[in-house]
């Protein structure tokens, strides 16, 4: 293999590493992360742990700024909200044309995955990660289940970030179980227009969530713009900014 290769292939395990941490919360919104430290306790040169950073820099997860170095990216309003138009936009257009095209093995399928990810959401237990993961597959799943690969690519891309946010918020369980099996049933029953609608209301509840949840670090950010705090005591952790978040009757937290 050679250097170059072996690179690439170091960058690759260093950015699901890295990305797993800010998804299990080990890096909260706005903590400093050391290259050369990451180098280290990964065992890794530093080329490969600053190719994998750049890329989740480029994914929106991590930002950096001169002379103050590099942060797990702390979201202003507008970023979300800009976010969350664009998949909103996606969603609906995709269940409503999965509500035309999709086969009878496809809606049953996506039932099922419907129901273990809301098992998952409503399991203290659970690994945030896996949870994560098959609520990303589960979006994806259906667009890919319209034929429309461009819209599978933007949509990959889109509710990566979004469901990022909202899991590092860490925001508790709410009270209905079956927020994505009701979801998905609308969209089996093969209405587009009602399929569409559902989407968009399910989007927009998950924006909401996530807005309120974000809160804190939307009004950490203006003190922390230039400059990145490096001292413990400065750190940013969800446990201290997200504290008695109180459930509503609209849908689960992590959904």
């Amino acid at each position: 293999m050679s250097y170059s290769q072996e690179s690439q292939g170091l960058a690759g395990e260093a950015y699901l590493l890295v990305r797993e941490r800010i998804l299990r919360g080990e890096l909260a919104i706005g903590q400093v992360v050391s290259r050369r430290k990451l180098a280290a306790e990964l065992g890794m040169s530093f080329l490969p742990v600053s190719e994998a950073l750049l890329r989740l820099e480029n994914e929106g997860l991590l930002e950096s700024r001169p002379r103050a170095g590099t942060r797990v990216r702390m979201p202003t309003r507008e970023d979300v909200e800009g976010q969350y138009i664009v998949r909103e936009a996606l969603e609906v257009k995709s269940a409503m044309l999965f509500a035309e095209v999709a086969t009878p093995a496809e809606r049953a399928e996506l039932i099922k995955m419907a129901a273990r990810v809301d098992s998952l959401s409503f399991s203290p237990g659970s690994n945030r990660v896996i949870y994560l993961s098959l609520h990303e597959k589960l979006h994806w799943r259906i667009a890919e289940c319209t034929r429309c690969k461009p819209l599978c690519d933007a949509l990959k891309h889109t509710s990566a970030l979004a469901s990022t946010w909202l899991c590092m918020a860490n925001v508790t369980p709410q009270s209905i179980p079956n927020v994505h099996q009701n979801l998905l049933k609308v969209l089996s029953e093969g209405e587009p227009l009602a399929a569409g609608e559902a989407m968009r209301l399910h989007i927009q509840r998950r924006r909401d969530k996530t807005l309120a949840s974000l809160e804190p670090y939307f009004e950490m950010r203006g003190k922390f713009v230039d400059t990145y705090s490096r001292t413990p005591k400065k750190q940013i952790s969800v446990k201290e900014l997200i504290v008695d978040q109180i459930p509503d009757e609209n849908g689960l937290a992590l959904s």
